[in-house]
């Protein structure tokens, strides 16, 4: 996503955008790429060490140590039963292993929310610990076809003395991965650490994001649009350096119609035109992504729709755990904190010279305020913890949002209120439903 001519809205001087480009976000979504990678890299290292023992048995044969040689034999063949030992069980520990951690990812996902298997799928630990055990299988595999049968000193070409060592070092890295992995799967079936990881996720991308502001539109009018082509789906990201790169080649500026999170459709028009001619179709090729479900790339809301998400599910009569909600209260409010003072609304991209080169729409203020909390307030009437906890993050958010963004906060404190006056039979139960604890029921 790097392009030297593009600069964050406000900047004075061109720099290199922070975020991520969208092909090393989109590589960190899938579960293939990593294993892969570390397939090949075992091949480089099979190939590179065995390389290396040969030389090394060059070098005593030349020096006539044919006495180290046979020692260095022996010890090939004794480390020999290790590695076949590794070959035959690391393929059936891998399968169980995963077997059972897909199990534990299914009972999250039933608990909390079908999204938390994202956090799986983009878990560092979780590729990490697929990697290094695949890369184990193929390297003990390949340093099998390495061991001669020729027991004479002089005639020996190789000995896999330095392969030896490296797979007992793997085996040995797959064992303290496996521990860290077994721990980090059962953290993900913990609420706490789960809505952690999913504001952690949330503020970094606000960390990356420009800063937006206003409602004002394009500074020209509108001379065409782009149609989507592709599959429906949903909006994930857009290639930001690559649409400035190409409405400064064109001079005109570009409009981002739908908001990063959209459902859009084949014929939906996706970029406006404002000036000029539109850009060739190939400068704009490969700078929308559409997916199937929403990454926390470029959205601003996705997190607090998770933590909502999983708020609403323990909430459910069926589940009944107002404890998990108030957690996931605790985080919506530390995000909203986060946004207080932020400008929202259009984000304009400039190029190096400060000229708008594209506008793209971010949910505003109240869109969030109602994304957080509306849905949680309408489900926890019957709760007095939770109302007791909404009340409390409502009234921090007042003290810390500006005068001209309290009005959102204001209305969903009446109609908490206003719920559990409807709800709650007795005055003295009302009183204490609508008293404010940062704890719920501290």
């Amino acid at each position: 996503m790097g392009d030297e001519g593009y600069i964050h809205p406000g900047s004075t001087s061109p720099r290199r955008p922070r975020a991520l480009s969208p092909l090393r976000e989109h590589l960190r979504d899938t579960f293939w790429f990593a294993p892969t990678a570390g397939l090949v890299c075992a091949v480089l290292l099979w190939w590179g060490a065995s390389a290396l023992d040969a030389e090394i048995i060059s070098v005593l044969q030349r020096e006539r140590e044919y006495g180290t040689v046979r020692d260095l034999v022996a010890f090939a063949d004794d480390a020999r039963t290790i590695v076949t030992t590794v070959s035959s069980a690391m393929m059936t520990f891998i399968g169980v292993v995963f077997s059972i951690s897909l199990v534990a990812v299914q009972m999250a996902s039933g608990q909390l929310t079908p999204r938390v298997v994202r956090i799986f799928v983009r878990s560092r630990i979780s590729k990490l610990t697929l990697t290094v055990f695949l890369a184990t299988f193929l390297f003990s595999l390949l340093v099998l076809t390495s061991y001669e049968g020729e027991a004479n000193a002089r005639q020996v070409t190789t000995v896999p003395l330095v392969q030896s060592v490296l797979t007992m070092a793997m085996v040995g890295l797959s064992l303290l991965l496996f521990i860290a992995y077994v721990s980090s799967t059962l953290r993900l079936m913990q609420v706490g650490p789960v809505v952690e990881r999913i504001t952690e996720e949330t503020l970094r991308m606000l960390a990356r994001q420009p800063a937006g502001g206003g409602d004002e539109g394009p500074p020209v009018a509108e001379s065409a649009r782009v149609a989507h082509q592709g599959p429906a789906g949903v909006l994930l990201d857009v290639n930001v350096a690559r649409l400035v790169r190409a409405a400064r080649r064109q001079g005109v500026v570009l409009r981002l119609i739908p908001r990063v999170g959209d459902f859009v459709m084949p014929g939906t028009p996706v970029l406006a035109v404002h000036g000029g001619t539109m850009p060739p179709r190939r400068a704009l090729g490969y700078t929308v992504s559409v997916g199937v479900e929403r990454t926390f790339h470029q959205d601003l809301g996705l997190g607090l729709r998770q933590l909502s998400d999983i708020a609403l599910r323990a909430l459910s009569p069926a589940v009944n755990d107002p404890t998990t909600a108030v957690q996931c209260l605790d985080r919506i409010v530390q995000i909203l904190a986060a946004l207080a003072h932020r400008p929202l609304g259009q984000v304009r991209h400039r190029d190096r010279k400060g000229a708008v080169r594209l506008v793209q729409n971010v949910p505003g203020w109240t869109d969030l305020v109602d994304l957080g909390l509306t849905e949680i307030r309408a489900c926890s009437a019957h709760s007095p913890q939770v109302t007791r906890r909404l009340l409390a993050g409502i009234d921090d958010l007042l003290l810390l949002a500006p005068d001209d963004r309290r009005e959102p906060l204001r209305r969903q404190r009446a109609l908490v209120v206003q719920a559990v006056e409807r709800t709650a039979p007795t005055a003295a139960e009302r009183r204490f439903a609508e008293l404010p604890d940062r704890q719920g029921i501290g």
